[in-house]
């Protein structure tokens, strides 16, 4: 097999972050990102590339909180599904949000499986403390929305399980 790289994105790469992410918007597995958010967020992604440097899979931590980040858009070609790619990407994404000082990590997923061998299970609705809840709430993000599982972002999130990983 083909070896891979697992490194920080950089802007160049997020045109293909793009292309790769449309055919799991289209399955409605993910939502969408206009190209401009992707760039915007350059910086919270990780990229797996093959030999040829082609862009193969990535995944985005985002920081929701002083403890608490959030594993984004992970996902993987499906050429390369079950080599290991995924599993990679976490790991970077772990190891970033320990180098930020973030304990817990938290993820919007389908793949239950995939994440509880990684370490992660199945949480309810109070993660945080009241207090740490009046503050999130005032975000913007819809990621964030779809953590404090509101009302208005259901619609996004219906089948997926909410899941949390103690670092």
């Amino acid at each position: 097999m083909a070896e891979i790289t697992v490194r920080p994105a950089v802007a160049a790469d997020m045109a293909a972050v793009y292309e790769l992410l449309q055919p799991y918007v289209m399955r409605r597995i993910l939502l969408g990102k206009d190209l401009v958010v992707l760039y915007e967020s350059t910086q919270e992604f990780v990229v797996a590339v093959d030999e040829g440097g082609t862009v193969i899979g990535c995944g985005a931590l985002h920081v929701m909180w002083e403890d608490l980040g959030e594993v984004r858009t992970l996902l993987v070609a499906d050429e390369w599904l079950r080599h290991g790619v995924g599993r990679r990407l976490v790991e970077a994404l772990e190891e970033a949000a320990r180098e930020l000082g973030l304990r817990r990590l938290f993820c919007l997923t389908f793949e239950t499986g995939f994440f509880e061998r990684r370490g992660f299970t199945e949480i309810g609705e109070q993660v945080v403390s009241p207090d740490v809840y009046s503050q999130l709430v005032r975000s913007r993000d819809e990621g964030i929305a779809e953590f404090l599982d509101l009302a208005h972002v259901k619609p996004n999130t219906l089948g997926n399980t909410r899941m949390l990983k103690e670092l």
